[in-house]
This record gives C-alpha cells, sequence and structure tokens, in this order.
C-alpha cells in the first residue's frame, strides 16, 4: 500500500473516530467498529482527537459537519467516483428529477454576475400567475434572507414542497419597491422526452430524451404513437447530453424497437450475471432509426444506444459517448441522505464493456459550435439513403 493511500486510509478512520466520539447516533455503524476502536491503532486516533479538541485554535466543526465528513473521507478510499454519499437536500433534489414530478412553483434559478439570485418562471406555472417576471431578484423566502451563501440547490430545496402549500417569496423588481408574492405550490411536471415531425423532410420523427425518470417508459410510448400518427415513417432519437438515469425505463425504450433478444448484462463482483432481455410488445421494431449520440451520452443512455447498435437495429451518429457503465445501487439513510453504491458494470448484448470506453459511432460528426445541427442533418441524410 502507498503512502499517500495510507495517509488517506488514516484520515479516514480518524474522522469516523471523531464522528463516534461526538455522539452522533450512529449505533449500527459504532456496533460493528465497538472492538475494534479497543484496538492500539485506533487508540492512537483517540488520543490525537483529544489533543485537538484541548489545543485546536480555531472554531470545531459540528457535529453534523463531521459525521458528513468521516462518510466523504471513507469513501475516497475506494477510488470510484461514482460511490458517493449525498446529503439530504441534494437527495431530495434528486427523488424529484426521477419522479419527473414535484410540489413546487415552476422556476429557473440562477445567480447573476452581481450575484444575485435571479428567477425566471416556466410558462403558465404558478410562478408565472402570481407575477413572477424574467428578471426578478430573490431576496427571500418565508422571511428567510437569501445571502451569499445562500445556493441554487438551497433555494430549490425550499421551493419544493407539499402540493397545496404556500411559500412567500419576497421580490426585487427596480424601480417598484420591494414586494412580497405568496405563491402555493402545485405539481409541475418535468417530462423527460419532447417530440416532434421535423419540417425537412416531413416525414421524419425525432425524439429526444433528456434523461431516464420514471415518466419516460409511458412518455417514448406516447411519442412513438403520436409520430406514427402525423405520418413519421422513420425517427431520429436524440440521446445527446444524456446523463442516464433509472434503468427499468431505459430497457422499456430500448424495447420499444428491438423484436426478442439482450438488451444488457450486469456483472457482479461475484460469478453470477444477469441477463436483461428485451421486453415484448415494442411498437417500433420496424421503423427506420438512427440515434444521436455525444460525449454527453452516459450511463443508461449508453446501455439504449449500445443495445441499438449491437442489434444492428439503429447506426449512432455523432461523437464517442462518455463511458459510464456501471451500476449504482442506491441505500436511503434515516436522515434523508444516501449512498450510492457501485455494485456491477454493465456489457452490452455483444458484451462490450462500456465503463472507461464508451461506445464508437457508426458515423463520425462534430457537433460544432454553428446555429446549424450538422449531427441532425447527417442522421436525416441516412436516413433518406435506407429509403
Amino acid at each position: 500500500m502507498s503512502t499517500q493511500r495510507t495517509l488517506r486510509l488514516l484520515s479516514a478512520l480518524l474522522c469516523f473516530c471523531l464522528a463516534f466520539a461526538a455522539g452522533f447516533g450512529v449505533h449500527q455503524v459504532w456496533g460493528e467498529f465497538e472492538q475494534q476502536a479497543q484496538s492500539k491503532p485506533l487508540e492512537l486516533f483517540w488520543e490525537a482527537w483529544a489533543l485537538v479538541e484541548e489545543y485546536f485554535y480555531g472554531e470545531l466543526p459540528s457535529p453534523q459537519e463531521r459525521t458528513y465528513g468521516a462518510i466523504h473521507t471513507a469513501l475516497t478510499l475506494l477510488d470510484d467516483s461514482y460511490t458517493v454519499f449525498v446529503e439530504p437536500q441534494p437527495r431530495e433534489l434528486e427523488r424529484d428529477r426521477m419522479r419527473g414530478a414535484f410540489g413546487g412553483i415552476g422556476v429557473v434559478l440562477w445567480r447573476s454576475s452581481a450575484g444575485e439570485m435571479m428567477l425566471s418562471p416556466h410558462a403558465d406555472s404558478p410562478a408565472e400567475r402570481a407575477g413572477i417576471i424574467e428578471g426578478d431578484v430573490l431576496l427571500a423566502l418565508d422571511s428567510e434572507e437569501i445571502t451569499e451563501l445562500t445556493t441554487v440547490n438551497d433555494v430549490s430545496v425550499h421551493l419544493h414542497g407539499e402540493v397545496g402549500t404556500p411559500v412567500t417569496l419576497t421580490i426585487s423588481r427596480p424601480p417598484t419597491p420591494l414586494f412580497e408574492l405568496v405563491i402555493t405550490r402545485e405539481e409541475i411536471q418535468t417530462p423527460s422526452v419532447t417530440w416532434r415531425l421535423l419540417e425537412q423532410p416531413p416525414n421524419v420523427g425525432y425524439i429526444g430524451i433528456g434523461s431516464f425518470t420514471e415518466r419516460t417508459g409511458d412518455e417514448i410510448v406516447t411519442a412513438i404513437q403520436e409520430l406514427q400518427a402525423e405520418g413519421s415513417t422513420s425517427l431520429v432519437m436524440d440521446l445527446r447530453d444524456n446523463y442516464g438515469g433509472l434503468i427499468d425505463p431505459a430497457v422499456v425504450v430500448a424495447s420499444q424497437f428491438l423484436s426478442d433478444g439482450v438488451v444488457l448484462y450486469e456483472m457482479t463482483r461475484g460469478p453470477e450475471e444477469r441477463v436483461i432481455k428485451v421486453q415484448p410488445g415494442g411498437i417500433a421494431a420496424d421503423i427506420p432509426l438512427v440515434v444521436l449520440v455525444n460525449n454527453g451520452t452516459a450511463s443508461a443512455a449508453e446501455i439504449v444506444a449500445g443495445a441499438l447498435q449491437d442489434h444492428g437495429r439503429a447506426s449512432l451518429v455523432g461523437e464517442p459517448t462518455f463511458g459510464k457503465g456501471a451500476v449504482q445501487l442506491i441505500y436511503e439513510i434515516s436522515d434523508g441522505s444516501s449512498v450510492h453504491i457501485t455494485s456491477a458494470i454493465w456489457l452490452t448484448p455483444t458484451r462490450n464493456r462500456i465503463d472507461g470506453r464508451g461506445l464508437t459511432p457508426d458515423i463520425y460528426v462534430v457537433r460544432g459550435d454553428g446555429p446549424q445541427d450538422e449531427q441532425l442533418d447527417r442522421a436525416i441524410i441516412h436516413l433518406q439513403s435506407q429509403d
């Protein structure tokens, strides 16, 4: 073991000791470590922390900060960037994204160059109907001041809440004096799939999938059915900048375009492998299809693209994909946080490993910086050549 890794291990163990010593109520973990705490190596950590408590000049971290710090530090020892501890606030937002719907007011938030918390309402959202306009500055939420330390995530978490409950926003809109708006939260839908019939040529349908959420399976079926009803005879599916999401909806999407066979293999550290097969009843198994990918296409999106490519069902057009083919199991913790643990890797139907390698497009096209979508244009040309 290298000196650097040894130091990291010692640091992590020290963090755990600090958490336990402060009495944070991590009773289950403490039970596992109680006997080890009597050993001489850990006694050194207790001794070191006693000196820190006695002589450290600055302010000591809070019990919660130390607990979270202990977990974060320990997980770095795994050298796996996908095995992570997610604290309660970002975990709540993550759950909402995966559900595809949440209680809120329907606004986009960002920090201006001057550091102000800016607002822009979604069309026909509770925020817009209450009078919020783009460029409004948020000064306070429920009388809690927005400071320079308040993050966009902090505000997002506060705005999310139970449907039917009110939230009070203090708004600055010069030269109008400061004013308050009380807005009642409603269910905000966040669709994962968009679709339209392209103008040129008129028989090509476009389906964009931004992420794989609980809504995606139903949305892809609706998209295909509506496009076919409008006269679409071929499809472009856009998975560019799709970071992934839930694997089950990804399997549903792939299954719409495949008649049978395997969607993916899941390999654990043991001898077993899990074979995930095409679900029967796909409604677009024969329609010509091209898939757009780039280096932002990751995880579950690579599963879909890889399955369609391996089965010869669709050509990939664009740039090489990201290369995240690792499976994370998510375990909820009692305070609302969670631990994401890498438990397996994915292989495509022809047993190509995605993780660290990605997928190579059949037709390589750089996206470019101009207004013209050259990758989409090339996909359309490819579909026309198959007619």
